[in-house]
């Protein structure tokens, strides 16, 4: 088997150490690793298959000789660099939203659109975790009987945040409990305790940017743009998951029991639903696992061909290094494991 030079931009970023730890685990046939950072991270270290590896600073040079570069270190610096590792002969999954909505770059969730790999023209893009998640739900229903509507609500995890965001509710909880003042600097609301309506910046339309990412990024990953999807994303003070309520209209008649067992068989989901036995996927349930966890499926009593669910996964996982990576092992020839 050919090894690959594979280089992670943000190496020492929170997705960047799972990105790290997940091709690890996954075995994926990493020649030489290239773990890669701003100039404050210089001096650092990353862990990889029992070796320490020098992060090195991110130069436009950095990527010659390079076959993959994973990007999760902000857009700005996708912006700057992708095109560069591009030119420069690698295969760039980009984990930021800069390049998401570009029509010629492919939105991939590999369970759901792998064929739109093909069509890369350099830069592959990783879509919204939230979205990740989701999709991999609407995708056997939409294909059984057509997807009319979502509306989703999430509550989502820190951790997509940063490390920052992590340390901000590490530190609030502990001043809360202990009656002392703190502040924030990550969040605009305290986030221990709290429940903050917002993510993202607000938009003239009075949705955030995280939430017209769901809408925009979903119908493009589903390729159709008939699904109307309304989202409303919520920050809970969990460390690592995203839960989500979603509500889906389908065109044609669909049962409970039917949906449950198509989720059974669909790739990247495991169904966690026997509720009068407490049985139904939770953050802390999830985390640390590949696949995303559904419950609750049961029919929506206010409308025709309504179905509700709960959908719970590891924001970092599914969410982001682990769909890059499966990204990166389709490109090779392996085939994302159900």
């Amino acid at each position: 088997m050919k090894n690959y030079t594979v280089a992670v931009v943000g190496a020492t970023g929170v997705v960047g150490k799972e990105m790290i730890e997940t091709l690890e685990k996954r075995n994926f046939p990493v020649g030489k690793l290239v773990p890669l950072a701003s100039e404050r991270s210089a001096g650092s270290v990353v862990s990889f298959r029992r070796q320490e590896i020098d992060v090195e600073v991110l130069t436009k040079d950095s990527f010659v000789g390079v076959d993959f570069a994973l990007f999760s270190a902000g857009g700005s610096i996708s912006a700057e660099f992708a095109p560069i590792a591009a030119a420069a002969g690698a295969v760039v999954i980009d984990n930021t939203s800069h390049f998401r909505m570009q029509p010629d770059v492919p939105l991939v969730v590999p369970e759901v659109n792998a064929h739109a790999i093909a069509r890369h023209k350099g830069i592959i893009a990783n879509p919204n975790c939230s979205t990740a998640q989701m999709v991999l739900v609407l995708k056997p229903i939409h294909d059984a009987v057509g997807i009319e509507r979502v509306v989703v609500s999430t509550y989502q995890s820190v951790s997509g945040a940063g490390k920052e965001a992590i340390h901000e509710l590490e530190s609030q909880s502990r001043a809360n409990l202990s009656g002392a003042a703190y502040d924030g600097k990550v969040f605009k609301s305290p986030i221990a305790f709290n429940v903050i309506p917002q993510i993202d910046v607000f938009l003239s339309n009075g949705y955030t940017k995280e939430e017209m990412k769901m809408i925009e990024e979903t119908q493009k990953i589903m390729e159709d743009p008939t699904i109307r999807v309304s989202a409303t994303a919520v920050r809970v003070p969990v460390f690592v998951g995203h839960s989500e309520s979603i509500n889906i209209q389908t065109r044609k008649p669909i049962s409970a029991d039917e949906v449950r067992e198509l989720l059974k068989k669909a790739p990247g989901v495991t169904v966690i639903d026997n509720p009068t036995k407490g049985e139904y996927p939770t953050p802390r349930g999830l985390a640390g696992e590949d696949n995303v966890g559904v419950g609750r499926i049961r029919k929506d009593l206010s409308v025709e061909n309504g179905i509700e669910l709960w959908c719970v996964g590891d924001n970092l996982r599914k969410g982001a290094a682990l769909n890059a990576v499966q990204i990166a092992e389709n490109l090779i020839g392996n085939t994302v494991p159900a």
